[in-house]
């Protein structure tokens, strides 16, 4: 199959270019109309697949719910909004509901399912802070217990590759070098650790931050907090939640700006009331409310307690609304979490060899057509 575009995201730029595709694979990148093609996308935009590294559920789906057939409608939603790999992510709860939530996504991350590709599992909480646990709940949260993490590593199949912790709680690093070494990106995040003890979590073997700005210690200028050293640490990675809510479009630029165009990974960080509408609705044993401007609240407060935000929207809004330039929020979206789950040499590009996961947006960041491994995923109605 050979598709082509007058805008192709390749290296960084946009090019006039025409992808074929073998099986699973982009076989081979060529100038426009070099080659008869299947079909021609005019000048509409061919992305690499979005990779959403922090997402809860979709469809009235959690991952901590374990259901088989939830989590496969929801691999079957992401694709709608131009998501071909993603990381299910788990909220705190007792050993026995995340040691069944974590076999649930191995049991279907094993099998050739329709949708999205599952590449991973954030595993957020139990180890986290009680002082910025948003919406997690308290009387699961527990300190770092290593022989507690080798059974979730077990029952995941080793399928935990992102892991946020409050490492201020990890005596002597332990689980943060354990993890690190077994290849588990750590992520600082709901923890109340001052600046020092982020650099020493990072000098342990920790690389980034979850959802910016978002449950840690903020930014003083005389105590700089997590969120001074997200901003400090050039070569950490800091997740973003670019919905508006969470963060100001100012100081979402302000992130981007100090980060560069390689270390800011785009998040929706949506929980299963994504897709429903507005409303009440459980989340890890918590109610939830969803309200008009799409944010998910903790019933009853203004305490946020995760997104309902769609990846496409989530490009438009960083570019159009935060002022941040393409090359930044497209490697936000694409190679710069590949980078993080360590499979930059087969996602996050276009690129002969690598993953045929492809996006085409229109003008207005709306999907056509998704491609997940070579194969259509979501085609909307109304495009030939």
């Amino acid at each position: 199959m050979i598709i082509q575009s007058t805008r192709v995201w390749i290296e960084e730029q946009w090019l006039a270019a025409q992808i074929e595709v073998e099986g699973q694979k982009i076989k081979g990148v060529y100038p426009y109309n070099t080659k008869i093609v299947d079909v021609n996308y005019g000048d509409n935009r061919i992305y690499p697949g979005f990779i959403d590294t922090h997402c809860h559920g979709a469809g009235c789906f959690d991952t901590n719910d374990a259901v088989e057939d939830g989590l496969k409608a929801w691999l079957k939603i992401a694709v709608q909004e131009g998501v071909t790999s993603l990381c299910p992510t788990t909220i705190t709860q007792g050993e026995e509901v995340l040691t069944e939530a974590l076999k649930n996504v191995a049991k279907v991350a094993a099998e050739k399912t329709e949708g999205a590709q599952i590449v991973g599992i954030h595993f957020e909480g139990p180890y986290l802070c009680t002082k910025y646990k948003g919406a997690q709940p308290e009387q699961f949260i527990v300190k770092p217990n290593l022989e507690q993490f080798k059974r979730y590593e077990a029952a995941s199949n080793n399928l935990i590759k992102i892991m946020t912790m409050a490492v201020e709680n990890d005596e002597d690093y332990q689980m943060i070098r354990y993890a690190s070494l077994r290849g588990v990106a750590i992520n600082i995040g709901h923890s109340a650790a001052n600046y020092s003890e982020s650099l020493f979590a990072i000098a342990n073997g920790a690389n980034g931050f979850t959802h910016t700005f978002n449950g840690m210690s903020p930014f003083n200028h005389r105590e700089p907090g997590t969120v001074g050293a997200a901003l400090r640490i050039g070569t950490a990675y800091t997740e973003l939640i670019t919905d508006g809510i969470h963060v100001s479009w100012p100081a979402v630029n302000v992130l981007f700006n100090a980060k560069g165009k390689d270390n800011v990974v785009m998040i929706t960080d949506a929980l299963q009331a994504k897709g429903v509408g507005e409303g009440r609705y459980i989340f890890g044993g918590q109610t939830i409310d969803i309200r008009s401007n799409g944010g998910a609240y903790l019933a009853d407060t203004n305490n946020l307690a995760g997104s309902t935000l769609r990846f496409n929207t989530s490009i438009r809004n960083v570019i159009e609304l935060a002022g941040v330039n393409e090359v930044s929020a497209i490697n936000a979206s694409t190679i710069n979490p590949a980078r993080v789950l360590k499979l930059d040499h087969v996602k996050g590009r276009i690129r002969a060899n690598y993953d045929a996961d492809i996006v085409v947006l229109d003008r207005d960041y709306n999907v056509l057509e998704t491609y997940v491994l070579g194969k259509s995923a979501y085609k909307k109605s109304n495009i030939s």
